[in-house]
């Protein structure tokens, strides 16, 4: 059983008298040659699913919900947070004190904007042992994660399933993406593109920026998801023809624009040559330092945890707040945020060994 959190969903309500019908809200869309009746009709019966809701997967999710996309999943194991408000476009400053998990935050704004959709909040931290039953029935999937460790595993994924997906990162002012499209039963390896793997065939060595780090700016997300977003609606709409074939990479501060050629497959490539699926294979990972938290994720216990019980427990710790989806134990200079699924992130230190011992003193081993 994945070790992941579905939130239930209700019908969307019938259309009340006035509002326009769906040809009206996307009118301007199908004037489009692009995209026309037809291309609407395909991106209302499309299924998209977005890992990572934080800014560029909130840009994007927003986009493709505004756009008509029938089935959005969105994945995340996150909580919206006072300092993702600059950036993170569809959160506010209640979900912010509440602490509300992003992919169900996420959920709630849309709705407000696109109840004719259906959305599915996920709010997992993506692994081999879920990955399967998270994006298995998806049409195309959207990277917006913030470390290389679950992209090297959505491309294992995505080469091994045949399926499509949009790498996207953006950090400061600079931006890149690239659409990874696999060979298939539809697509042979003359129209297959490279993989992540063939264009860096390991991880980026030592530290790398981060948000914390380098800063950010929201128009440089916004810059990725909007490519990525166009990039999703030609593959939906049939035309996958007219998709990039390279990494692009651009700094809206200094002007600077990149390109790399992805537009074969490297034949000696491990993932797409050799099939050899490492990151996919694997039975457990490292626990993650998140990007600007001075916070480790401890998810190597996938269990149901009773949320209200475990409250009464850690009252006597320290400030315990709680909702049916996460409960926060505030035990200075530690904060603890358990999710439903038994995962935590613990907030204060960087060191796995603390973070570890802090959750088997308060959650248990």
């Amino acid at each position: 059983m994945a070790a992941s959190l579905q939130i239930p969903l209700v019908n969307p309500p019938a259309a009340a008298p006035g509002v326009p019908a769906d040809n009206e809200r996307y009118s301007r869309q199908i004037l489009f040659p692009g995209i026309g009746e037809s291309g609407q009709q395909r991106l209302a019966s499309a299924h998209v699913a977005i890992v990572g809701c934080g800014a560029t997967g909130a840009a994007s999710a927003s986009l493709l919900a505004r756009a008509g996309v029938g089935h959005l999943t969105l994945i995340d194991r996150d909580f919206v947070e006072a300092s993702n408000l600059q950036r993170q476009v569809l959160f506010d400053e209640a979900d912010a004190a509440d602490a509300l998990p992003k992919a169900e935050a996420a959920r709630r704004k849309i709705a407000l904007f696109n109840s004719t959709i259906t959305v599915t909040p996920q709010i997992a931290d993506l692994v081999p042992a879920n990955i399967n039953e998270l994006l298995q029935t998806a049409d195309i999937i959207l990277d917006a994660t913030d470390n290389f460790e679950t992209r090297y595993l959505i491309n294992d994924f995505a080469v091994q399933q045949g399926k499509p997906w949009i790498y996207a990162a953006a950090i400061g002012a600079y931006a890149a993406t690239m659409n990874v499209l696999p060979i298939n039963e539809d697509r042979t390896r003359a129209e297959a593109t490279a993989c992540l793997a063939c264009i860096f065939p390991k991880p980026p060595a030592g530290t790398t920026e981060t948000c914390d780090t380098a800063g950010i700016l929201s128009t440089a997300v916004n810059f990725a998801a909007s490519i990525q977003v166009t990039e999703t609606l030609k593959y939906l709409t049939g035309q996958s023809a007219l998709m990039r074939r390279s990494l692009l990479s651009f700094d809206l501060w200094t002007n600077d624009r990149s390109e790399i050629s992805a537009t074969k497959p490297d034949p000696s490539c491990t993932v797409c040559g050799q099939r050899e699926f490492t990151h996919l294979a694997g039975t457990a990972r490292p626990h993650i330092t998140l990007c600007g938290r001075n916070s480790v994720q401890i998810h190597e216990h996938h269990r149901p945890v009773d949320l209200a019980a475990m409250h009464a427990r850690l009252a006597p710790h320290g400030l315990v707040r709680s909702n049916d989806l996460l409960l926060r134990l505030e035990r200075p200079p530690h904060t603890i945020t358990l999710f439903a699924d038994g995962r935590a992130i613990i907030q204060g230190t960087t060191d796995p060994m603390i973070a570890r011992s802090l959750y088997a003193r308060f959650v248990g081993s």
